[in-house]
């Protein structure tokens, strides 16, 4: 803000509107996030019961000891880390060389591929010709069925174009080509450690997704041994629903059994949703500079 420039009425209500609704995001977004963390350490019964509603009542580290005694749990986390790391990994080595190539100029025939590719944002073939696609190239009950049918998407392609034609100068190009630098030699050595902004925010953008990815592993996993987390925690949630439910006419033992049932789940799913979020909250911090930065640059420039 400009020294000396006096404020109108109308700049202070405006000011004030901001910070209201600035506010009103801020506990939007960091309720949910307490009470998940609070419900996850709190007594099941005062969760259930809705005596706890921000900070933790009758603490208990039961649904954490729980995860952790849980081998399926342990192997689903491990199965979703390898699949995010594998599958990250392929969408940076498909996404930024294809971007890289139809931002040159000297690119022939990159209208006409681009073209191409935008027409698969509007257009798709379905899920059961891409099931079957899937099943002859026989990548079903496998790993790779996760990773190579999204290994690409075409808004961060283009969002990866556009930071290269913005941010990547021509002339830095023509220099290494003068001096007998070949394109190859030239993306990796020079355009890439120039583009850690955007290998940031394509690494968080494809991260983030691969580890919350649950219908692909849904739809092409048969063993329980190659869920991902996500789907152990789906079983999770099904079975505390079913418990919840119930039967028909059931006795007070029994029925005191499966609302204890209940609410040990319920326990347990919170302490899920908790260690599943660690990992991106953790690395968040680290990549927010870049992630800015990228974005802006590779979505308002051009």
């Amino acid at each position: 803000m400009l020294t000396g420039v006096k404020e109108t009425k109308r700049d202070k209500i405006f000011l004030i509107c901001n910070y209201f609704y600035v506010f009103l995001a801020f506990i939007v977004v960091f309720y949910p996030l307490v009470y998940m963390l609070s419900a996850s350490i709190s007594d099941p019964k005062l969760v259930s019961s809705g005596e706890m509603w921000l900070w933790p009542k009758g603490i208990t580290f039961d649904g954490y000891k729980r995860v952790f005694e849980n081998s399926s749990i342990w192997t689903g986390y491990a199965n979703t880390i390898l699949y995010t790391v594998v599958g990250t990994s392929i969408n940076l080595v498909v996404t930024l060389p294809a971007a890289y190539a139809l931002s040159r100029k000297d690119f022939i025939g990159r209208n006409f591929f681009m073209g191409m590719f935008m027409v698969t944002m509007f257009f798709g073939g379905g899920l059961v010709p891409t099931y079957l696609l899937v099943k002859e190239l026989g990548m079903i009950n496998t790993m790779w069925a996760i990773v190579i049918p999204s290994a690409a998407s075409i808004w961060n392609i283009i969002v990866s174009r556009t930071f290269f034609q913005s941010s990547i100068p021509k002339e830095l190009q023509e220099a290494a080509q003068i001096d007998g630098c070949t394109n190859m030699r030239l993306f990796i050595k020079i355009i890439l450690p120039l583009s850690m902004p955007i290998i940031a925010v394509m690494a968080l953008f494809y991260g983030v997704g691969n580890w919350n990815s649950y219908f692909s592993a849904l739809i092409y996993l048969n063993d329980t041994a190659k869920y991902p987390l996500q789907l152990i925690l789906r079983q999770i949630l099904v079975l505390q629903e079913m418990s919840a439910q119930g039967g028909g006419a059931i006795d007070a033992s029994t029925a005191a059994a499966m609302n204890s049932k209940a609410e040990i789940a319920a326990l347990v799913k919170y302490a899920v949703i908790i260690v599943a979020t660690i990992p991106v909250i953790a690395i968040y911090p680290f990549l927010q500079r870049y992630f800015v930065q990228g974005v802006m640059i590779g979505s308002v420039k051009g």
